[in-house]
């Protein structure tokens, strides 16, 4: 199923797109869409049986604002430098085991709202990312199959960082990573099953049009199942949880001086095959 949520900031209603992509209301059944609703099977199995019987209202998609797809997040995980080709853009080992860093839950936004360039930014790079929704509490995972259980679905992530407050400002990443904006999400979360192998997945970003970033998930040093399993080691995953596994190549810090970073009036487009395209434009904070 695509899943995702419509309307206004901070009142959306959760809808899906089913399989002709038309736009179904799915507030007659379920409340909203979050972490309960992901571990609530048989909540889901109603949202299915009501999907394939059509008898979910149709919503007019017409100037309808699409938010994150998933409400009230617990954490946003990530894992840097996942790629074997975006470590060797910017003259990285390759690291031994995932490299572990948060973004806050309400740098969250809608795939297509405005991305703000932080007031004496200079530095704002773009990532395109695999986001992975947790849908079972995960503690200890022994096995890549036990991970992938408990994987909900696949979303698209655009972690921006701003380059200068993450590397050169002193202390750890966050002060790069949770700018407001900072972690547009959706349109959709894909459920689990429609993603045959999250390891097969090509991930495509443009700026002002142009094609910066042309990877796949395949380039993975640490796959899905390894970094879900990995980070059940180090904290509890629980439902509605966000992990975003990494960027391929072709982000600005790794271009050639003068290296292109974003600035206000960039539009940034940017897609994974089977899971929505997101499109921003950018203004200054």
């Amino acid at each position: 199923m695509k899943l995702l949520r419509v309307g206004t900031a901070g009142s959306e209603r959760p809808a899906l797109l089913d399989a002709q992509g038309t736009l179904r209301d799915l507030s007659g059944l379920v409340p909203d869409i979050d972490g309960g609703l992901l571990a609530d099977e048989a909540a889901l199995g109603r949202i299915r049986s009501a999907a394939e019987s059509g008898e979910l209202p149709v919503l007019d998609a017409t100037g309808l604002r699409v938010g994150p797809p998933l409400a009230r997040i617990g954490k946003v995980v990530c894992i840097g430098l996942n790629y074997h080709d975006h470590a060797r853009e910017t003259g990285a080992e390759a690291p031994g085991e995932p490299v572990i860093f948060f973004k806050a839950a309400d740098t969250v936004v809608g795939p297509d709202d405005t991305v703000l360039v932080p007031r004496g930014s200079v530095k704002t790079d773009w990532e395109v990312e695999l986001a992975v929704v947790i849908g079972r509490t995960a503690r200890y995972l022994e096995s890549h199959e036990e991970a992938l259980a408990h994987v909900a679905g696949y979303a698209v992530a655009h972690d921006v960082s701003e380059r200068e407050f993450q590397i050169e400002r002193g202390g750890t990443w966050d002060k790069g990573k949770n700018c407001e904006t900072f972690n547009p999400l959706g349109p959709w979360l894909v459920t689990a099953d429609e993603v045959a192998d999250p390891q097969a997945l090509s991930l495509k970003l443009w700026v002002n049009g142009e094609l910066k970033q042309d990877g796949t998930t395949a380039e993975q040093i640490f796959p899905v199942a390894e970094v879900v399993r990995y980070v059940s080691h180090f904290m509890t995953l629980y439902p509605g949880d966000v992990i975003n596994t990494g960027t391929p190549a072709g982000v600005a810090m790794g271009q050639p001086e003068p290296k292109p970073y974003l600035r206000a009036g960039d539009v940034v487009e940017l897609e994974i095959a089977g899971l929505g395209r997101q499109r921003q434009e950018l203004k200054g904070a």
